[in-house]
């Protein structure tokens, strides 16, 4: 374990991406920047650079992105609404920031595909495998909207089920913190960094990671789970070559 816990700068990196083909999974928190809702134009950009610079790597990339900065399922629930509608808006709020991503990327010239779960043929695709695998076998970008396409399950879930059906080599978490912790490090300034987890430690120790359904996913795939800050330009990048901070969660017999 690190007891570095403070904000790193953009780091330059070198050499070839240890993964071929990862997906990157996002909260919606991570588009709103210093906001307190909704899209912050610059953010988007900027995280649009960081997923251009990793396809330019060769890197084969998909993504998927929640809608905390618009909309949250379980918050709504909480507030009295019915948990499957609420559910269900926080999936349309995922297909706004995905066609938001998607239109930063292609204004870098990124080939890119946004397919939902829950079929809107007047904006996107329908999510259907074979031809996701396809797009991403092109050097396209493939961003996975609407979750699963079903209540009561979380991004998380989407995004390891997507990637065991990618057959992506890593899921690349990508958070405000340069890692997992054993606190919550903007609160507790004790708190120590992992470098690396089992599986079993993220379940057993209740790690904020990622939801129980999909690091389960994960580890019955063995996808490893890279949680790194995208808060900086160039993170992305490094956490695909294993350079910079990060916590990688993976299986003993592979640690």
């Amino acid at each position: 374990m690190s007891t570095d816990n403070s904000s790193k700068a953009a780091v330059k990196v070198s050499g070839d991406p240890k993964y071929k083909r990862v997906l990157l999974k996002m909260s919606g928190e991570v588009l709103m920047g210093e906001q307190g809702f909704g899209l912050d134009p610059e953010t988007v950009q900027r995280v649009a650079r960081d997923i251009k610079n990793v396809v330019d790597m060769g890197v084969e990339v998909c993504i998927v992105v929640g809608a905390g900065n618009i909309f949250r399922g379980v918050s709504g629930a909480a507030a009295g609404m019915d948990r499957t509608t609420a559910d269900y808006m926080g999936m349309l709020g995922i297909v706004i920031n995905a066609l938001a991503l998607q239109n930063a990327l292609e204004n870098l010239d990124v080939d890119t595909r946004v397919q939902s779960a829950i079929p809107m043929s007047a904006i996107c695709e329908p999510y259907i495998r074979r031809r996701a695998f396809r797009h991403m076998e092109k050097g396209r970008v493939v961003i996975f909207a609407a979750g699963t396409g079903n209540p009561y399950f979380t991004t998380d879930t989407a995004a390891a089920l997507r990637a065991s059906e990618m057959n992506c080599d890593a899921i690349m978490k990508g958070t405000k913190v340069d890692g997992v912790y054993t606190a919550d490090p903007a609160k507790d300034k004790s708190a120590v960094r992992f470098d690396t987890l089992t599986y079993m430690d993220v379940l057993t120790k209740d790690l904020k990671v990622m939801d129980a359904t999909a690091i389960s996913l994960a580890r019955e795939n063995h996808i490893p789970i890279i949680v790194f800050s995208i808060k900086d330009e160039g993170n992305f990048a490094a956490a695909v070559q294993e350079q910079g901070t990060f916590t990688i969660v993976k299986n003993q017999s592979e640690a």
